[in-house]
């Protein structure tokens, strides 16, 4: 599990609510940390902020698809872009879940754990 986000607080709120459900989480502060450390952490699920400093997290989803090592990672956009053209571009670049901040800690791990079992079971 990697938690990306440039703001140290949400960051940290989101990786121990998932640290807490038995996720082992490592986290990263923007997309170009994402992509230098993605490789070593090896996550079922990335969660990504979209508005991040050096790389923001359209172009780090969209390089992450891009991946023929990181291509089958399942990508949670967390972002405050609650507009209907965000959503569609996010799901455009192929994430697999779409969230927006202020978002509910309850359904931000429902939405990973599923995620995850979904990874684990190769679909």
């Amino acid at each position: 599990m990697l938690v990306v986000d440039d703001d140290d607080v949400i960051r940290q709120l989101i990786a121990v609510n998932l640290t807490l459900e038995g996720f082992q989480v490592e986290t990263a502060s923007d997309g170009q940390d994402c992509l230098d450390r993605v490789l070593d952490v090896k996550p079922d699920v990335i969660t990504l902020d979209v508005m991040m400093p050096r790389m923001d997290g359209w172009m780090t989803a969209t390089r992450l698809r891009n991946g023929e090592e990181t291509s089958h990672i399942k990508v949670v956009l967390i972002t405050a872009r609650a507009q209907e053209d965000d959503r569609r571009r996010g799901l455009g670049i192929g994430v697999d879940a779409y969230l927006t901040k202020p978002f509910d800690p309850a359904e931000l791990i429902q939405v990973v754990r599923d995620l995850a079992l979904t990874a684990r079971s190769g679909s």
